[in-house]
């Protein structure tokens, strides 16, 4: 050793450890010697580096003090756990403070450090000890105790035990555990050997739980070790899965309705979760499914799915819900601490009654074949697209007739055209729906009474119509009109009356429609404007007290007007043609497509006209005919002629003829 040495070597071989106590020996000797002479100071504040009680996996120490005054030189040795001497007397020759690099040897035991001062006068005095705790034992293997179910939201924080180290434990005992919790199925938590820092359980042997706040979701595998007092980690980790499920089962509602029911609803939930599971019968948490219906108690159902019947009418708030295997609940209580989520809600809405239904006490005066009857439901609310007014024979037990009903605001409304039907006396039944599908039917009024009537329900009225002429020339019009009578023969005033006119084929219009009132004493008409032949007839209109009534057709006859013009008055025999021209007038109507036919006529006094000619008119009605005297027998005769407009088919005109006109024979 180096006279400057700042410190000790390894302990080593036996040769070594011969000199070293040869050595001891001396130093003992001689401090026997210089026993009676007066002591150096003793070093102050002796301490070991990392703690004097603290066990070290290390083999060598570091020792500093304080020195209380002048020294010349350090004196120290190393002592075995018996007291025997390892080190002997080592001088350090200076004024030395610290022995950075003292060994022990490599046997786990508590050894001694002695260190002396010594002063300028060779004096050395007492000394001071300083305890090295030495064990680089490793204990024996550990491992978590596994979970005997999955661990889910309420687990956590979770308490992991660790079991305890087999065996005889190391000299410095076993200062606690160190544990890393990772998603792989092999690992160490103190890969390089000593894990003093690493130490999750501190305490001793007997501190051997863990507090796990939070895992993530799947299979996380715990490695743990044993650690000794002084730091030295068990040479193999104990490897431990874990199984973490924190989500919620998912959980379907089936059976509720789209909208009310009229019937009760027999729901079930069906629960699944991919993870921990809904298996029934495992050793941890049971697996259950519940429905919840109001704030009524659950029903409730190991396993996957429960069911449950609503049966009273109302509108119910279904909660249901789930718990996995690990304990995740959603029922919106609270487990362990934890508050869970709130389960789902559906709304189940049930009317299991009828609507109320009744006909008005009495029919409106001012309509008495206005039909109504008031429903009205409490719970789903009635239907305004359904509901139906029937009508049949009183008594006759026929099937009933549906009357076209609406719905509005709660009333059935229905229009009974009672003149339709033959006299007699009438029964009715209404029908109506409230949303949920529930029907009633009712026959009698709000007061009890059987709603039946008497039909016609309206006064009939009397229509008289006609006109001063049935025949009537061109261009004319004429008068037409009547009187209303109703009831006893009472005038009908202010009523409204259709005159219709429909004109023979080919005029234009077809048809011409004028309304008009009746006066006070029921007396209405109108004269027709001039036109076509045409059909007349008078139709008074119904209203909610008098029946509708009709006249008989009448027939207008209109005559054709035809003018004829002849070119001379005077026609030579053998000489040039007289023209005979003319029109036919087609106000109101038109000509046939290939004209109108005229037959040309002649008579001489006195004699019945003869047609010698027929001829068509262009399409404005105009037509034309030269005609050549040649008889010598015309010499000195009077001829009259006319234009003569026969029947034809699409002209509505009757036959008429034009004037005559005459020529002399010359």
């Amino acid at each position: 050793m180096s006279p400057r040495g700042r410190g000790a070597t390894l302990f080593g071989s036996k040769r070594t450890q011969k000199r070293c106590t040869v050595t001891a020996v001396v130093t003992a000797i001689a401090l026997f010697l210089a026993s009676g002479a007066s002591a150096a100071p003793r070093p102050q504040n002796l301490s070991v580096a990392g703690g004097e009680g603290n066990w070290h996996s290390a083999q060598s120490f570091a020792l500093s003090w304080t020195n209380p005054g002048p020294i010349a030189a350090v004196h120290y040795r190393l002592l075995d756990p018996s007291g025997e001497v390892l080190i002997g007397d080592t001088r350090l020759p200076w004024s030395a403070a610290a022995v950075e690099h003292l060994t022990v040897p490599p046997r786990p035991g508590i050894y001694a450090a002695e260190v002396r001062l010594e002063d300028g006068g060779g004096e050395i005095g007492e000394a001071a000890t300083a305890k090295l705790r030495f064990d680089d034992a490793r204990p024996a293997g550990v491992a978590a105790q596994p979970a005997e179910e999955w661990l889910g939201r309420a687990s956590f924080p979770y308490a992991l035990r660790l079991s305890h180290p087999a065996g005889p434990q190391p000299l410095s005992g076993i200062g606690g555990y160190a544990v890393t919790i990772d998603k792989l199925p092999a690992g160490h938590p103190c890969p390089s050997g000593p894990c003093a820092t690493s130490l999750e359980a501190r305490g001793g042997i007997g501190l051997d739980t863990i507090e796990v706040p939070e895992l993530p979701e799947g299979t996380s595998y715990v490695h743990a070790v044993a650690v000794s007092g002084s730091g030295v980690a068990s040479a193999t980790a104990g490897h431990t899965p874990l199984h973490v499920d924190e989500t919620d089962p998912q959980v379907s509602l089936e059976g509720v309705p789209g909208g009310w029911s009229n019937a009760p609803v027999r729901l079930t939930a069906r629960a699944s979760d991919s993870a921990s599971g809904m298996t029934p019968g495992g050793p941890g948490v049971q697996p259950l499914t519940a429905i919840r219906v109001d704030d009524k108690a659950p029903t409730v159902a190991a396993g996957e799915s429960v069911g449950t019947t609503v049966i009273d009418s109302g509108v119910h708030a279904i909660a249901y819900y789930a718990r996995d295997a690990a304990g995740n609940v959603n029922d919106g209580g609270v487990s362990n601490g934890h508050p869970n989520h709130p389960p789902a809600i559906a709304v189940v809405k049930i009317d299991r009654d009828p609507p109320s239904l009744a006909f008005a006490v009495g029919q409106d005066p001012s309509d008495p074949e206005r039909l109504e009857a008031r429903a009205a439901d409490s719970g789903s609310g009635l239907d305004q697209g359904r509901g139906s007014i029937e009508v049949r024979g009183a008594g006759t037990g026929y099937r009933y007739k549906r009357l076209p009903t609406g719905v509005s605001d709660g009333v059935l409304r229905a229009h009974w055209d009672s003149s339709a039907f033959p006299p007699g006396e009438y029964e009715f039944r209404a029908t109506a729906f409230d949303r949920a599908g529930n029907s009633t039917s009712s026959s009698r009024r709000a007061d009890g009474t059987m709603m039946r009537l008497s039909g016609p329900l309206k006064l009939p009225v009397k229509l008289i119509a006609g006109s001063g002429r049935r025949t009537v020339r061109y261009g004319r019009g004429v008068w037409f009109g009547g009187r209303l009578l109703t009831g006893r023969r009472a005038p009908l005033a202010d009523a409204v009356v259709r005159i219709t006119e429909s004109f023979a084929d080919g005029a234009v219009p077809a048809q011409r429609v004028t309304m008009v009132r009746s006066e006070a004493d029921g007396h209405f008409g109108l004269r027709l404007a001039p036109g076509p032949s045409r059909q007349v007839s008078a139709q008074v209109m119904p209203t909610a007290t008098n029946r509708s009534a009709n006249s008989q057709p009448l027939e207008i006859s209109v005559h054709t007007r035809v003018a004829l013009r002849v070119s001379s008055s005077v026609a030579r025999v053998g000489g040039r043609p007289i023209v005979l021209h003319g029109r036919i007038a087609h106000t109101g109507s038109l000509l046939p497509a290939d004209g109108k036919v005229v037959q040309l006529q002649f008579r001489l006094p006195g004699l019945p006209w003869r047609e010698f000619r027929t001829v068509r008119s262009d399409a404005s009605g105009r037509f034309r005919y030269a005609y050549r005297f040649s008889d010598d027998d015309s010499r000195g005769a009077r001829f009259q002629f006319r234009a003569y407009a026969p029947a034809q088919a699409g002209w509505p005109f009757e036959p008429a003829g034009s004037l005559p006109v005459s020529v002399l024979g010359a």
